[in-house]
């Protein structure tokens, strides 16, 4: 049972019911995470506005989803695992070996496998990665642009898994333990 409240319609702050119904209009459902960080407008309104600029980013939707299950699995988020599982296989049509060599943070593919190399550097390190980490990424055809989005993608997974793991957000997805 998730340990901050999932807040119904109108147990929602006004300010943060047109955010959830343009989720609700962008998924077809309001996930538990957002309706958890409904909780505080503004905090929906900032992750809202973070997904929605990195969505427009150039990493791509399959290599977000591969870096948002390597975050999560290194993070321990169940709830994020599985969203990002479901995501991963039903919109950005990953299959189930490619998720869990995610999951490992590695892929199939070898730009997919950099980036994500890259992105649990950034999480094991703190952001302190070293030079050499910055040179692959780089030789691996990736613009300084895109090294941003992927910190930027890194960062934004990290607040979801830490809002998940202190609410222990009830799963609303098809359950994915981590390994850990």
């Amino acid at each position: 049972m998730s340990r901050i409240s999932i807040p119904s319609a109108d147990q929602t702050p006004s300010a943060s019911l047109p955010l959830l119904e343009a989720v609700l209009r962008q998924l077809g459902v309001v996930p538990n995470l957002m309706k958890v960080v409904g909780h505080s407008p503004a905090a929906l309104e900032g992750y809202l506005s973070l997904n929605g600029a990195l969505g427009k980013g150039s990493i791509g939707a399959q290599t977000s989803e591969r870096i948002a299950l390597a975050v999560a699995e290194l993070n321990g988020c169940a709830y994020c695992l599985s969203a990002h599982s479901y995501l991963g296989s039903n919109l950005a049509k990953l299959d189930a070996a490619e998720l869990d060599a995610n999951r490992h943070g590695n892929s199939t593919d070898p730009k997919a496998a950099a980036a994500l190399r890259f992105a649990t550097r950034v999480v094991g390190t703190r952001g302190h990665v070293a030079n050499a980490d910055l040179a692959e990424i780089k030789a691996a055809g990736f613009s300084e642009a895109e090294v941003i989005e992927i910190v930027l993608l890194v960062a934004l997974n990290t607040l979801t898994n830490y809002v998940n793991n202190v609410a222990r957000t009830d799963i609303d997805f098809p359950v994915v333990h981590p390994f850990q």
